[in-house]
């Protein structure tokens, strides 16, 4: 039996100590100890990711009900064209007013605390839409749900943000809108097989889960610091990074940035606004946060089977539902990519994707207009919509859909995200609201013409995107924050 040697300090060969093979074998196990617990504190911020994204879910499906609700809801309820989209868009306005004050519930209460706030009114908005009896009472619960979605908006991007290790950032933040995909897939399933009413009450159910999943996840440590919260700071970061983690230079560049924020958010001004360190983060905020709704994203998933029907095509419904799993699955894909291709690359090809698939969207309808109902190209026209809407949705998922909100998370200097995030989340929801107000109307003035308009605005994005984002990928907070002060 051969003897282990190793070689001595004078060059000779000597027998290896069992003690240090010993040794060795201890420290492989300490390090797999060690990577176990890394790999399980990565495991408990997706954990804590998964929880306030049950808020999205129901983002989501507010955005998705009333696309296959809307042909029994105005016939049990007598609705004309004006007072569905009327209810269609009260989501969005209830969203303004809940952005309006998000900023402040975030600051105030802590993220955590504006979410259990969004919920009650939220849950309370799709009870109260479950049991309408008139057009009055359905307004009204749609602007409860529309509240509670404006608060989770903006609430969720933000949490996610400051508890993710910047290497993960954009893949976690990227499920914030996953969820909403999730729900709108989930609201368009459930139209197929459900009343109205029943769907309404589903409504019910993330919001629900969400209340209890909160007490099992910590608060933002950014928000902790800076309501000066050291020791539950510190617990909460621990728990986030590992217990073998060494969080001292996190803590303390935290600390620092905050306390820095402190100060210059109790001098701002308006006049401040139009500094360069904070206009321009504001405007790369507003400006994608605005194109992405005027790139005529919620028009089409509000009334998708509305469009679907007037382009000719039989299953609408259907067609619907299979442009709403899709958009999961690019969501989920996109998540995947988000720290791999950066922010910049993902959303001008997104916008590219859209302005052509918007294109061919509104050829398909000049097409219609212009053929006669028995051509033999009639079924070419409805799958050219179908087909054309579903690289729209894979565009827009794969950019244009996550990485706004992300974007906003990450750019905004601390001092004033409460208040430039309301901002830039007001300016979403208004013109979300305009969008989907004035939509079934555009479709009756020009559908060839509609869709024309939201090509240029797509168009408009890769512009936007090349002359003004920046990449922020793999950076943290406070060095993105640093980028825009030099």
């Amino acid at each position: 039996m051969g003897v282990d040697l190793e070689v001595g300090r004078n060059g000779e060969r000597q027998p290896l100590l069992a003690g240090k093979s010993s040794k060795s074998t201890g420290s492989s196990s300490r390090g797999k100890r060690r990577e176990k617990r890394v790999r399980g504190s990565v495991l408990y911020t997706v954990f804590c990711t998964i929880v306030v994204a049950l808020g999205p879910i129901t983002f989501g499906f507010s955005v998705g009900y009333s696309s296959p609700t809307q042909q029994k809801l105005t016939e049990d309820l007598g609705l004309s064209l004006s007072e569905f989209s009327m209810y269609g868009s009260l989501v969005n306005a209830g969203a303004m007013a809940g952005a309006i004050l998000s900023g402040r519930i975030a600051d105030r209460f802590g993220r955590k605390g504006a979410l259990v706030i969004a919920s009650i009114p939220h849950i309370a908005g799709w009870i109260l839409n479950a049991l309408a009896m008139n057009v009055a009472s359905l307004y009204i619960a749609r602007l409860l749900v529309g509240f509670g979605v404006g608060v989770i908006s903006f609430t969720v991007p933000m949490y996610i943000a400051e508890i993710s290790p910047k290497n993960l950032r954009g893949s976690l933040g990227a499920i914030n809108q996953l969820s909403v995909t999730t729900g709108i897939f989930l609201s368009y399933l459930g139209g197929l097989v459900l009343p109205w009413r029943t769907l309404a009450l589903v409504g019910v159910a993330p919001c629900s889960v969400l209340l209890v999943g909160l007490f099992f996840i910590p608060e933002s440590p950014r928000w902790l610091a800076k309501m000066g919260i050291e020791d539950t700071l510190i617990t909460s970061l621990q728990a986030l990074r590992g217990k073998d983690s060494d969080i001292s230079s996190e803590v303390s560049e935290i600390k620092d940035a905050v306390d820095i924020s402190y100060k210059q958010e109790a001098n701002v001004r308006m006049s401040d606004l139009c500094k360069k360190t904070i206009f321009l983060p504001l405007t790369i905020t507003i400006g994608l946060l605005l194109l992405q709704q005027i790139s005529g994203i919620n028009a089409i998933l509000f009334y998708s089977s509305a469009i679907f029907h007037s382009a000719g095509f039989s299953s609408s419904n259907l067609a619907s539902l299979s442009l709403a799993l899709l958009q999961v699955v690019m969501t989920g894909v996109a998540a995947v990519l988000m720290d791999r291709a950066g922010r910049r690359l993902l959303l001008m090809v997104s916008g590219a994707g859209m302005a052509v698939s918007c294109f061919l969207v509104g050829f398909a309808f000049y097409l219609q207009q212009h053929m006669d109902a028995t051509s033999h190209f009639a079924p070419f026209v409805g799958n050219l919509a179908l087909i054309s809407l579903l690289v729209y949705i894979t565009s827009f998922a794969l950019g244009m859909g996550p990485i706004p909100w992300i974007i906003m998370s990450e750019v905004l200097p601390a001092h004033i995200k409460g208040l430039g995030g309301s901002v830039a989340t007001l300016v979403n929801w208004t013109f979300s609201w305009l969008v989907t107000m004035s939509f079934n109307f555009l479709l009756n003035w020009s559908s060839t013409g509609s869709f024309a308009l939201f090509a240029g605005m797509c168009a408009f994005t890769v512009l936007f995107v090349a002359v003004l984002v920046p990449e922020t990928r793999g950076r943290t907070l406070e060095e993105i924050e640093a980028l825009f002060q030099e």
